[in-house]
């Protein structure tokens, strides 16, 4: 088996919000836990606004978490030695756009973490890695001297791949790496990924809302809602027999390319909105849409529990 490289215990990240006179705590993250193993890539899946990008940003301590460990390596981050582990966690940004500086020629963005960090010893080692990292993601040594607006949007995602890996890091957050990018685009970043993570080792938390591509590329999937992860599976085993109802109706909603199949497949549509983690309901937060819904679930929050072969689901009536 391998080694355990990063573990979340209890992830709490609260952000106060001004509400007249009063000030409330949103609860974007709320008890989150879960462990990645080195070279291993977990998917985090969910709906817009349940709190996934929050839990990669907290990990890597771009947000102070408010409550919560965060274990890398053995290590507990702090403030303190945070300085220090930033070269072996690093982060791909959702939009390949705002994410890269456009005043910036594409050698100094990707050789900016060298600079940092004192990673060479000469302009010349400098630049021989730059297009190192250029060459891995499939940039040619010609775009060094571009900016960033003369490229497209997969070439701007692979910029910002190439700058995550400047440092050499065991653990990458990808967050919606591709989600802004076209279909045909999403399968050459996928596959670079996987590639990346042969060569170098590399372990992900890879955020999506887009479960197809979740299960093409990790080995577990985590699903979270409202702030909380329900369901932690095998991806296979997820996809085939999943328990809570909720990862039920998101996995009757990923459209299937066979007429007939499609045909027979009831969709389960989830009634009533999404509620405000400003007024987080008691009990399970799913309660409110789920259609299994005893007084039992308003009374008390479930617990990940183990339903065997490491499947996990946080249900009462399931």
């Amino acid at each position: 088996m391998s080694e355990e490289l990063l573990r979340v215990e209890h992830l709490k990240q609260y952000f106060p919000i001004r509400s007249g006179f009063k000030t409330l705590q949103l609860k974007a993250v709320d008890d989150v836990s879960f462990t990645i193993n080195a070279g291993e890539t977990l998917g985090l899946v969910g709906e817009s606004g349940c709190g996934k990008t929050t839990v990669g940003r907290s990990v890597l301590r771009l947000y102070k978490p408010t409550g919560g460990k965060v274990i890398f390596d053995g290590t507990e981050v702090t403030d303190r030695n945070i300085k220090g582990m930033r070269r072996r966690m690093q982060m791909v940004f959702q939009d390949p756009y705002s994410s890269l500086d456009p005043r910036m020629k594409v050698e100094n963005i990707i050789g900016e973490p060298l600079d940092v960090h004192g990673l060479y010893s000469s302009k010349e080692e400098r630049r021989e890695k730059v297009l190192k990292l250029m060459e891995l993601v499939g940039l040619n040594a010609e775009h060094a001297t571009r900016y960033v607006h003369e490229f497209s949007g997969g070439q701007r995602q692979r910029i910002g791949i190439a700058r995550a890996l400047a440092v050499d890091p065991s653990f990458i957050v990808c967050d919606e790496a591709v989600s802004a990018l076209d279909v045909s685009i999403q399968a050459q970043v996928i596959n670079m990924f996987e590639d990346l993570q042969k060569q170098l080792g590399v372990a992900y938390l890879f955020i999506a809302h887009d479960l197809l591509v979740v299960q093409h590329i990790s080995k577990r999937i985590a699903v979270m809602y409202l702030g909380h992860i329900v369901e932690v599976a095998d991806s296979y085993e997820l996809m085939s027999s999943p328990i809570h109802p909720y990862t039920e109706s998101l996995l009757s909603a990923v459209p299937i390319p066979d007429p007939k199949t499609a045909r027979n497949m009831k969709r389960i549509v989830l009634e009533g909105d999404v509620p405000s983690p400003l007024k987080m309901p008691s009990g399970c937060p799913f309660r409110t849409r789920c259609r299994y819904c005893t007084e039992r679930c308003a009374a008390e929050t479930p617990e990940l529990t183990d339903r065997g072969n490491g499947h996990f689901c946080a249900c009462w009536e399931k």
